[in-house]
């Protein structure tokens, strides 16, 4: 008989609470403009809310606002080009590629670089499909890191 994995109970990461926070003494207009201040010091979404939660003791945006980072952005306009999470695995597509110049024979690297291609074009199509990068987007290594160092 096969046996069934199990989830593991204590998992890393911080956890949502389960209530809402009574102590969070900003409204709704405040934490707007908390978030359009930080995007525009140049900060992407996910830093800022780990800078609400840490530095402001809000532990959820989308509690105090009915809204995520990402609508408060899109709402203003602020929103990045290219989304944030396909901009990492650009980074790090191109970064594996400068190993891989210096190192040629790092097969294993080579291997995970595929895979990565892989990624970066299936979460492309997925943002393609939703309408968050323009129909002609296609991945190519050359301007991904002409990418890469302008959103430095």
């Amino acid at each position: 008989m096969a046996r069934m994995h199990s989830r593991k109970k204590g998992r890393a990461g911080s956890k949502k609470p389960m209530v809402s926070a009574q102590w969070v003494t900003y409204d709704a207009k405040e934490v707007e403009r908390l978030v359009l201040k930080l995007r525009k010091d140049g900060m992407n979404s996910s830093v800022i809310g780990m800078t609400l939660r840490d530095q402001y003791g809000i532990p959820s945006v989308k509690e105090a606002t009915k809204k995520t980072v990402k609508q408060i952005l899109k709402e203003n306009e602020k929103i990045p080009e290219i989304p944030e999470d396909l901009l990492n695995l650009l980074r790090k597509a191109v970064n594996l590629r400068n190993h891989l110049e210096k190192n040629k024979k790092d097969y294993t690297s080579k291997h995970g670089l595929e895979l990565l291609e892989s990624k970066i074009r299936r979460l492309g199509k997925y943002y393609i499909k939703n309408k968050e990068l323009p129909p002609d987007w296609k991945y190519d290594p050359e301007r991904a890191k002409l990418i890469v160092q302008t959103a430095k």
